[in-house]
């Protein structure tokens, strides 16, 4: 497996003014939650016990390995978020069907490639929270998240042409809408909303599923 697929660069604005400390208390609590949300979903199962625990490993992490400032401009919205989540479950149980389908094909060697994704909303918060929910879905996992222009580099299982590369790549992208529609800032929303928030098409010469 060595194909790389890459989009031409466009252009992407970090947006990561510096914080309050009343807005880095606020995101601390934040990322605590967030934090002890993956601890939980990566053990699969909910006891009081892994609960405590993560609370205390993610308190222990914050203190000795502080992370670097990230801003949160947005606000929860109840709604977007509950869709993010049905859809989130779905893609879940939609993908682990796929994987486990793949699994059980004997003889047959899926194809992958690595794709390379720029996000429409370059802040550390966006490129953390769909990292995250990219890797949480059997088939996908991120290899490499340039910070400097936003982009996801992600190894996907069952890829098998230009077009599935295409189509995955629209699934990010709609995946971070998801994302920015639930926590997003007005201005977010708006960048993502945009025609021209989908960047340059991709030259046919950069893209290529690998063996």
């Amino acid at each position: 497996m060595t194909g790389v697929s890459k989009p031409s660069a466009g252009p992407t604005a970090a947006t990561n003014p510096p914080l309050t400390r009343r807005a880095r208390l606020r995101n601390h609590l934040i990322a605590a939650t967030v934090l002890v949300a993956i601890w939980m979903l990566l053990w699969g199962s909910f006891t009081w016990a892994d609960l405590i625990g993560g609370i205390l490993i993610v308190v222990v992490l914050l203190a000795v390995f502080p992370l670097p400032p990230v801003t949160f401009a947005g606000k929860i919205r109840p709604v977007p978020l509950a869709r993010f989540s049905l859809r989130f479950l779905r893609d879940l149980v939609v993908a682990s069907a796929q994987i486990a389908w793949l699994a059980m094909r004997f003889g047959h060697t899926p194809r992958s490639a690595i794709i390379a994704v720029p996000l429409r909303v370059n802040t550390d918060l966006n490129l953390t929270l769909t990292a995250e929910a990219l890797s949480l879905v059997p088939g996908s996992l991120i290899v490499e998240a340039d910070r400097t222009s936003g982009t996801l580099y992600v190894h996907v299982i069952g890829v098998r042409s230009l077009d599935e590369v295409e189509r995955f790549r629209r699934n990010v992208l709609d995946l971070e809408a998801r994302i920015v529609a639930a926590v997003g800032s007005a201005e977010e929303r708006r960048r993502v909303n945009s025609p021209a928030a989908a960047g340059p098409p991709v030259p046919a010469d950069q893209e290529g599923p690998s063996t």
